[in-house]
């Protein structure tokens, strides 16, 4: 919501810089979201009178001026402008000052001549309108000298930006930010002029009906006005309005809009002459009517929506939008002033239904105080009489059939200042209060507080703790230990293994990555997805961003697959990222939530290979306490190329996939460079995982080394043979290792030479060389019965 704060001093004495009232109020517990002064930017920049004028010597478009500018001795400034003369009165930017546009002014020389500053005109002061702007600014001949140009142009204008939150309806009008800003400097506020006089004899109850046939509008308020003159609002009207982000329209117009904004309640104003059946009805619209409100769009409704009707006929849609068919026209002589309060979940509802949010219904849907539309309808009645726009019958019409009385609540002030840490005195806590307007009296050491009906949000002790603390300021209240809390605090199992999967790739050089969780059904494709793969049954999301963000993602693949394309189209050599994040699989019942995965997926592209991929899967896997897994060909995944790429199981779990991506895949995201990627499910890993670590003695008992190099065909894989020797070598083999992959012109065709170094040792003795031979000489066997491998 947008504060002009010179609006805000009529109603409250402001005596410190806008900036200064924007700190004041965020420390109070109002949301300022920016502070913008107009002419802020100009610096230095005062009036000068020019009292002589020469031609300059070297140059003939340019003239030597002397001005005064309300000091001992005149300045000297050389210019090129024509259209100045003697005696004028020019705004003159001196040594050092700032114009429009952050342009910095320093003195110099120009040809030779020495220039103390420079003159302005409207463009260079920011102020310049749609047309073009030739030679400097001259301001009237009685404007005084040497007066700072912001002064005298009147260009100190600010604006608060406030983000007020969903229970805090009070404040979005210019009366509630006076009350917070009177309650915050710890003065007192005034309301507007609400008195007014009825001159049309003529009584409103004789010529027009009500009938509020549904609950959700819990108050209607209505007068007329007679003798209606459409003409343009005053200026200072206007200026409030547009300050405040508002076009102005039309003066009856313009005071609707000037209420919402300065009472808070938004008004309709109705032309009489459209009321034909001289009633109107409040009920639910009819599924599938159409409509065409103010902004010219048809709508169709159905029967969530409450309408505003002329007897059967729509006119506006209650607490949004008025109709095209009852606007105020410049013909207009009599109107319907319109005050009333609906339900604001319905108000919301319909409005996203419908697709239109306004101004109305922005505050509407915060629940108003239904209190609020008598101040409203008096506010405009006066202003009515103020801007001589017509004259305002006799008579209301108010249907209120629920009436919200203020409600009291108790609180110890003792226990205030034990909730808030504070040593508060309870005569500040009552000043406090009232200053809010939560009258205040007390009954020993309880604080007996009567809340008024336009502070909702106030319900609970808690709520009265938070209303003293933010006027006491939050600044104020000392840092003190929470009490009562038995629990030991640290992090969960989950998120100390999400710690070490994250430290063990950032030491592996990878970066770690962050992603939208929803994207679009496009990804299936460009990752080459098989049309009746079960992941692309995703969920659809209801209200999405747009078609980019439309599904819950059920692979993780094309969102790093985006990461490494948005790096490459970067000019990045190389990439090495990881992202810890979520899939969503449906559930096969509809009405409940879907499954949600937690998975770890890797990108790695530049001067890399499926060793890098799968040595970074080991490295989590030893971050994990996980020794026993295995790698499995995988040829079948479209996404990845089927000869280099592998499936990780941990017993017979499947963990995930890792490889080089399908060169399609990498040129649908304009990767030219081979990406290998890893997809991890984490849940598997964890239930695996082991925290603890144990420590095992250094071994008393020496190891015997035994390299093996054999031959075998080139289909057979390394996984084949380890697995053979770890289950043959039994509990002698401590570690194998394979140091040497050789294929060449000593290896005959379809064949490679594979060379292992392997370690035997046992813990409670030193095994002797026929024990070792015993048991190589038995892999050894087994590689050549099972595998055909051949012994160099």
């Amino acid at each position: 919501m947008k504060v002009p704060v010179i609006w805000l001093k009529d109603y409250v004495d402001i005596d410190i810089s806008p900036k200064d009232l924007g700190d004041r109020l965020t420390l109070s517990g109002s949301k300022v979201e920016e502070v913008a002064v107009t002419g802020d930017e100009i610096q230095n920049v005062v009036t000068g009178k020019i009292i002589k004028i020469e031609r300059h010597p070297d140059a003939d478009k340019l003239s030597i001026c002397q001005v005064d500018i309300g000091e001992a001795d005149p300045i000297q400034i050389v210019t090129a402008a024509t259209n100045m003369k003697e005696q004028d009165v020019v705004p003159t930017a001196l040594h050092g000052s700032t114009l429009h546009g952050g342009l910095k002014i320093k003195k110099g020389k120009l040809r030779g001549v020495v220039s103390n500053g420079m003159f302005c005109s409207e463009e260079e002061l920011g102020i310049a309108g749609d047309e073009p702007v030739h030679g400097l600014m001259i301001l009237p001949q009685d404007t005084p000298v040497g007066k700072d140009i912001k002064e005298v142009l009147d260009m100190t204008s600010a604006v608060i930006d406030l983000e007020i939150t969903s229970n805090r309806p009070d404040c979005l009008s210019i009366v509630g930010m006076a009350r917070e800003t009177a309650a915050t400097l710890n003065k007192t506020y005034k309301m507007p002029v609400l008195d007014y006089k009825s001159v049309c004899t003529d009584k409103i109850e004789d010529e027009l009906k009500v009938e509020v046939r549904d609950e959700l509008c819990r108050r209607y308020m209505a007068r007329g006005v007679k003798n209606i003159k459409i003409e343009p609002s005053p200026g200072w009207m206007q200026d409030r309005l547009l300050e405040a982000g508002v076009r102005p329209i039309n003066n009856i117009v313009d005071i609707t809009n000037f209420v919402m904004l300065e009472i808070g309640q938004p008004m309709h104003a109705f032309d009489t002459r459209e009321i034909t059946s001289k009633t109107i009805v409040v009920e639910r619209a009819k599924n599938g009517e159409q409509f065409t409100t103010l902004d010219g769009q048809e709508r169709t409704l159905n029967s969530d929506v409450l309408n505003i009707k002329n007897g059967e006929e729509t006119i506006g849609l209650a607490g949004i939008m008025g109709g095209l068919n009852s606007e105020v026209k410049d013909d207009t002589t009599a109107i319907i002033f319109e005050s009333a309060n609906f339900n604001g979940t319905n108000i919301r509802v319909s409005s996203q239904k419908l697709g239109l949010r306004t101004e109305a219904s922005s505050r509407f849907e915060k629940d108003l105080d239904p209190n609020l539309t008598q101040i409203a309808l008096n506010r405009a009645c006066h202003l009515v009489e103020e801007l001589g726009a017509g004259e305002v019958m006799e008579g209301t019409i108010d249907i209120y059939p629920e009436k919200l009385q203020t409600h009291t609540l108790e609180v110890d002030y003792n226990w205030v200042n034990k909730f808030l840490g504070t040593e508060i005195p309870k005569e500040d806590m009552i000043d406090y209060l009232n200053r809010l307007e939560l009258v205040t009296e007390t009954k020993g050491d309880t604080l007996a507080i009567t809340v008024p009906t336009f502070r909702s949000d106030v319900n609970i002790k808690e709520d009265v703790a938070e209303e003293i603390a933010r006027i006491y300021g939050y600044n104020n209240i000392p840092t003190t230990v929470i009490r009562s809390v038995n629990t030991r605090g640290g992090k969960n199992r989950k998120q100390q293994l999400d710690d070490k999967v994250i430290e063990a790739l950032i030491g592996s050089g990878l970066n770690q990555s962050i992603s939208y969780s929803f994207v679009s059904r496009k990804v299936f494709d460009k990752i080459l997805l098989d049309k009746d793969s079960s992941l692309r049954n995703a969920i659809a999301i209801r209200n999405p961003l747009g078609e980019d963000y439309s599904i819950m993602r059920t692979t993780t693949i094309p969102s790093i697959m985006e990461s490494l394309s948005r790096n490459y189209s970067r000019n990045n050599e190389a990439a090495r990222l990881f992202e810890i994040g979520k899939v969503y699989i449906p559930n096969e019942d509809p009405n409940k939530l879907p499954e949600e995965r937690n998975l770890v997926t890797v990108g790695l592209y530049g001067n890399v290979d499926y060793l890098h991929i799968k040595g970074v899967v080991e490295n989590i896997l030893d971050a994990l306490g996980i020794e026993k897994f295995s790698f499995k060909r995988e040829s079948e995944n479209p996404s990845f190329h089927p000869g280099k790429t592998a499936t990780l199981y941990i017993k017979k779990d499947l963990v995930g996939i890792l490889g080089e991506v399908h060169p399609d895949v990498a040129d649908n995201y304009g990767v030219d460079e081979r990406c290998y990627i890893a997809e991890l499910n984490l849940d598997v890993l964890y239930s695996y995982a082991k925290l603890d670590k144990k420590y095992k003695a250094l071994p008393k008992f020496p190891a015997v080394t035994r390299d093996m190099a054999i031959l075998i065909d080139d289909a057979v894989l390394v996984q084949d043979i380890e697995d053979i020797m770890w289950k043959q070598g039994g509990n002698i083999v401590e570690s194998i290792k394979l140091f040497d992959v050789y294929k060449g012109e000593q290896v005959p065709v379809g064949k490679k030479s594979i060379a292992y170094s392997m370690i035997y040792r046992l813990e409670n003795k030193t095994l002797t060389d026929e024990e070792v031979s015993k048991v190589h000489d038995k892999i050894v066997r087994t590689l050549e019965n099972r595998l055909g491998a051949q012994l160099r």
